[in-house]
């Protein structure tokens, strides 16, 4: 479905990402996982087609995205990491434009968008200015908005950011109903628990290279740690976090 081939980008003469290589096929939830500087941001970027790579290709159905960017979007949704959006609109005004630019005929987008706003407890709100909403209202409104069209591909960059506990728990249950439907969804995150308990496969970054990548379950058995905080620590961290711990407690205790 998406396939990043040899995907390099360079910042002026720093490389953020090299030879980035991963395929995402139907019905898989790939969780992208890395420190802070692992190049993920720049990944998702790039397979959105909001950043050119400096080399190597990003496909969706085996033709290069760049050559129909706009056909490409269409088929796509895309939560990104920063919940900015037109703050004057309403939630509802934002969803409606939204709509229409993907082409969703006015007879039913009406009631879609109200319908999704009410479940995420958002319809109180929607005539709204966006400026008024929290962090997690204007997120819940950028989830509206990936899956509005019903896309075949979900890119979501830190998708739980700012969600309640209900709203949270929502989400991962969708994502889960949502791969077994057959999307392909690109899942990138912090939150391991989370990842662990909905992601299919793995793509582990770190100083923007590939330290693995393949199913969870085998990932994790070939590192031979039972949690993916356990594989990702030994495959990605430098410090002993235990240790930092104990110092930090040493040094705040100190007279």
């Amino acid at each position: 479905m998406l396939q990043a081939i040899a995907l390099t980008k360079y910042y002026a003469s720093i490389p953020a990402v090299q030879n980035l290589t991963f395929d995402l096929k139907a019905g898989q939830i790939l969780g992208c996982l890395g420190p802070n500087g692992s190049g993920k941001s720049t990944t998702v970027k790039m397979i959105t087609g909001l950043l050119e790579p400096s080399r190597g290709r990003v496909l969706f159905r085996g033709e290069d995205i760049r050559r129909d960017l706009v056909g490409f979007r269409k088929n796509l949704g895309y939560v990104p990491e920063e919940p900015n959006l037109y703050p004057y609109l309403s939630g509802r005004e934002y969803l409606e434009m939204v709509g229409i630019l993907r082409g969703i005929p006015q007879s039913r987008l009406g009631k879609k968008v109200d319908s999704l706003l009410a479940l995420l407890s958002l319809h109180p709100s929607r005539h709204s200015a966006i400026a008024s909403y929290s962090k997690g209202m204007r997120q819940r409104v950028l989830l509206i908005a990936a899956l509005l069209d019903d896309p075949e591909v979900l890119i979501l960059d830190e998708p739980l950011s700012g969600l309640d506990v209900s709203s949270a728990m929502v989400l991962k249950n969708l994502i889960r109903a949502l791969g077994q439907q057959g999307k392909a969804i690109f899942y990138c995150s912090h939150v391991l628990e989370v990842v662990e308990r909905v992601c299919s496969h793995l793509l582990i970054l770190r100083q923007g290279t590939v330290l693995a990548s393949g199913p969870t379950g085998d990932i994790q058995k070939r590192i031979g740690h039972a949690s993916l905080e356990g594989t990702f620590h030994h495959l990605v961290e430098d410090v002993d976090p235990d240790k930092v711990t104990r110092e930090i407690l040493d040094i705040i205790r100190a007279a």
